[in-house]
């Protein structure tokens, strides 16, 4: 296929694949699947050990710095500190799909408080991540970034979309707000037959048996909350918001367009019941380059189909298995490395609504109205 601004693309095939998922695990060597605790709880430790270096830098080195190098160094830590804290992000996600060591409880644990630290309900997310791992490319049931069709847009999302600014407030509000609205509102989300909130232990995202845990999600948050709450009282509003508050937005901006750019893009197809089904799902995905950022956000860019099939396998056996795939997955493997800047302005542009075209049941992104 072609990209309406000219660039060429290779769709995805979407035939079922000539594949199995056996036969896909029997080409990664075993010890790909192995979980080391002490391996997962090194990247931890290296994590948190920058992130703690970067803020005393933040509280003791720049305020002592004139104020012309001030107003550089400050988004220089935010920027830093916002990537890294990124990366503890990833490996909190890792733990919700127990790919962090054997021990189940080991996971949440660890899952529980890296989430709360960042402001993320973990068991809440943990659930609803888990059913978009089960419906990956699904218009019906995919959890997140679920595609509308041409029909159920809104009046307005031409004049949104066709115009620079338009698409530019959009990024904007998206990368800003997205995370937030997500975990609050469901924006973005697939649609429920009432109010759904990843903060309500009764709402429609969750069954009898994880209520208890949604409350003990909301707890973490809470107490990460106050005691936020009491570092305003102590150093300041804007204190905190320098420190933390700028670098978790960025954070927040971070996975949002990590997960976009991973399920958005002209190649990657949408199934509807008629011709869903969970391999083909799941290799409906893309693997972008992020450069240098790869490694500190842990190779969940570019190693995103082989953790769509393989969810608990560490981070840090994911690229082998990666180069170890390719080969059979062929055309099914998808791999982008285009610019992120690049590719999330062309995404905006070009994946607005998706539509069959020669086969029903299979559609595709389009932009045209």
């Amino acid at each position: 296929g072609r990209a309406n601004g000219g660039a060429a693309y290779q769709r995805s095939p979407t035939d079922k694949p000539p594949f199995t998922l056996g036969q896909i695990k029997k080409a990664i060597p075993p010890h790909c699947f192995q979980r080391s605790i002490i391996k997962s709880f090194s990247y931890v430790v290296h994590d948190l050990v920058i992130v703690a270096a970067l803020l005393y830098a933040a509280l003791v080195w720049i305020p002592t710095l004139p104020t012309v190098l001030q107003l550089g160094a400050w988004p220089l830590y935010w920027i830093v500190q916002g990537c890294v804290m990124t990366g503890v992000w990833v490996i909190a996600h890792e733990c919700g799909h127990h790919a962090f060591s054997d021990y189940s409880l080991l996971d949440d644990t660890v899952g529980l408080v890296l989430h709360s630290w960042l402001l993320v309900p973990y068991f809440s997310w943990k659930y609803s991540h888990r059913r978009h791992h089960s419906n990956t490319g699904s218009l019906e049931r995919d959890e997140v970034f679920v595609p509308k069709q041409k029909e159920a847009l809104a009046w307005y999302t031409p004049y949104i979309y066709n115009n620079p600014i338009g698409r530019l407030v959009h990024i904007v509000v998206q990368l800003t707000l997205g995370w937030p609205l997500y975990l609050a509102l469901n924006a973005s989300g697939r649609p429920y037959p009432r109010f759904a909130c990843h903060f309500d232990p009764y709402g429609p995202i969750y069954n009898d048996r994880e209520r208890a845990q949604i409350f003990i999600s909301d707890v973490g948050v809470l107490a990460v909350s106050l005691a936020l709450l009491k570092l305003v009282s102590s150093f300041g509003f804007w204190w905190v918001v320098r420190v933390y508050g700028v670098p978790l937005l960025i954070v927040n901006a971070w996975l949002v367009l990590i997960t976009y750019l991973q399920h958005t893009h002209p190649a990657l197809p949408h199934y509807d019941s008629t011709e869903w089904d969970w391999l083909r799902g799941a290799l409906a995905t893309m693997d972008r380059d992020y450069g240098i950022l790869n490694r500190v956000f842990h190779n969940i860019t570019d190693t995103h189909v082989a953790h769509h099939l393989f969810s608990t396998m560490p981070h840090y056996h994911a690229m082998e298995a990666t180069k170890a795939i390719k080969p059979i997955l062929g055309e099914y493997y998808q791999f982008d490395p285009t610019p992120v800047a690049k590719a999330t302005w062309r995404e905006a542009k070009e994946c607005i609504y998706v539509e069959p075209e020669d086969r029903k049941g299979v559609f595709w992104y389009s932009n045209k109205f």
